[in-house]
Parts: C-alpha cells; structure tokens; sequence
C-alpha cells in the first residue's frame, strides 16, 4: 500500500508568498470567533481574543472546540426561553 504525503506543493507557496493569502472562512465557531484556510496553500488562522488572526494550533482547535459547544447550549437555552415567555 503506497502512502501519500498530503504536503502543499511548491506552487501554491510561491503564489501566497507573490500576491498573499486567499483566506475563506472555514468554521464558524461564534458569532466572533472563526476559522479560516487559505484555497491555495491550505495554512489555517483563526482569531485569538483580541480579533487578530493567529496560526490554528491543536490548541486553538480545541478552544475553538470548546467554544462552539458553549455557544451553541447558550443558543439553544435562549430559544428554549424565548419559546417559554411567549406561551405565558
């Protein structure tokens, strides 16, 4: 079974490193907080606390994680709630 090394190709590098990244958004992990890849060399950022964008460490991946099952129980209680003081 021959195994393949999912590396990005030189190509793709030299393009990013001419005219910049093309950044597309990913994941949206909340309203503020997202993920994004680049289409042509696959670097991925996300935003830190401060709203700069940051390399997407298995770090953040899990914060991010952590954040998007937070924000979508909060959205879900809101609507439970919502739906509750609208039938008294």
């Amino acid at each position: 079974m021959k195994t393949t090394n999912k590396k990005p190709t030189a190509i793709p590098k030299i393009y990013c490193t001419l005219f910049g990244h093309d950044y597309q958004v990913t994941k949206k992990v909340t309203y503020h907080v997202k993920e994004y890849t680049c289409c042509h060399c696959k670097r991925q950022l996300t935003t830190n606390s401060n709203g700069s964008l940051i390399e997407l460490t298995p770090k953040f991946k899990e914060i991010n994680a952590i954040l998007e099952h937070i924000h979508h129980t909060r959205m879900e209680r809101s609507k439970e709630k919502a739906i509750l003081s609208s039938i008294y």
